[in-house]
């Protein structure tokens, strides 16, 4: 039942502000801190943290950063014998939150950015025993491409995260098992706005037309819009109080996945995914903000009283 994740690994450099600057504005934050991140890297410590093995497959730089990042990914749990070391920097992304929770967010590749196909022999031999394999888009998209492949000839499901969105081939379309964008990244793909239950149904429909077999839709404090070749489903949202919103999908894509790893049901998998993206909002950080499997258990059980 172990998990396998394909991509990313940043150094998060994080301000928190009062609010978010306008083009062109400077504003003073009150706190900076680092934190490991990279949506690869997050959604591997999910998973880890929910109890189930699993591995990271990406790359990190030789810098100073990168064997922090690796010792981050271990200390969580994480397997980290499919991160290759490369020349140059690691991979950093530049958050800003705001007092709210909102963020906005600047991903330099570093390291990421080096990921290439030489790269698909070492998933192929993490793939070995394998139930799900996670996948985003912040490592070249080709790379992407040839790991659903490699994934989907060995039966193993394959999750797409299309963050940060742009233009999917068919082909990744038709390899995709569950594609689970935000509003805005299924705007982006499909062109259709996503304000309100209509339109996430109509961009559901579309990403459906376009090869993927199953989507699930995150709506943030809305919940979940899911759809299949058969109809559409809204999910109602955990109700928490957000402190952070950062890395709020990559819970939810690691609750999804561990539970489909452990043969639970798609709709049992959905509520996973809820639960563990609305722990996560609670507490700061990307990685620091993983729920530990018995917190999910015990939300999912205060649902069912």
């Amino acid at each position: 039942m172990a998990v396998v994740v394909f991509g990313s690994i940043n150094m998060d450099l994080v301000v928190r502000t009062p609010r978010l600057p306008t083009p062109g504005e400077t504003l003073t934050g009150h706190t900076f801190f680092t934190a490991p991140g990279g949506k690869g890297a997050n959604q591997a410590v999910a998973c880890a943290r929910l109890g189930v093995p699993t591995r990271m497959v990406g790359r990190v730089g030789d810098d100073l950063f990168g064997e922090q990042l690796r010792a981050s990914l271990r200390s969580f749990g994480v397997q980290d014998d499919g991160v290759l070391t490369t020349p140059g920097p690691s991979g950093v992304a530049l958050i800003a939150v705001d007092d709210t929770a909102e963020n906005t967010i600047v991903i330099v590749p570093g390291a990421n950015g080096a990921v290439s196909i030489a790269d698909i022999p070492r998933l192929e031999r993490a793939l070995d025993g394998a139930r799900a394999l996670l996948l985003q888009l912040e490592v070249p998209i080709e790379t992407v491409v040839a790991a659903a492949r490699a994934a989907h000839t060995r039966g193993v499901t394959v999750i797409l995260d299309p963050a940060p969105a742009v233009p999917l081939p068919d082909e990744l379309y038709a390899l995709a098992d569950i594609i689970t964008p935000n509003e805005h990244e299924a705007t982006t793909l499909t062109g259709i706005a996503v304000h309100d239950d209509q339109g996430a149904i109509a961009a559901a429909r579309a990403l459906i037309a376009r090869g993927a077999r199953r989507v699930a839709l995150k709506l943030g404090a809305r919940g979940a819009l899911t759809a299949d070749a058969e109809g559409e489903q809204f999910w109602s949202p955990f109700t928490v109080t957000p402190v952070d919103t950062v890395a709020a999908g990559d819970a939810f894509n690691g609750g999804l996945a561990v539970a489909l790893s452990e043969g639970r049901s798609f709709n049992e998998a959905i509520r996973w995914g809820l639960a563990a993206g609305a722990l996560s909002v609670t507490r700061h950080g990307a990685q620091p903000s993983m729920p530990e499997r018995n917190e999910v258990l015990t939300l999912l059980a205060q649902e069912r009283l």
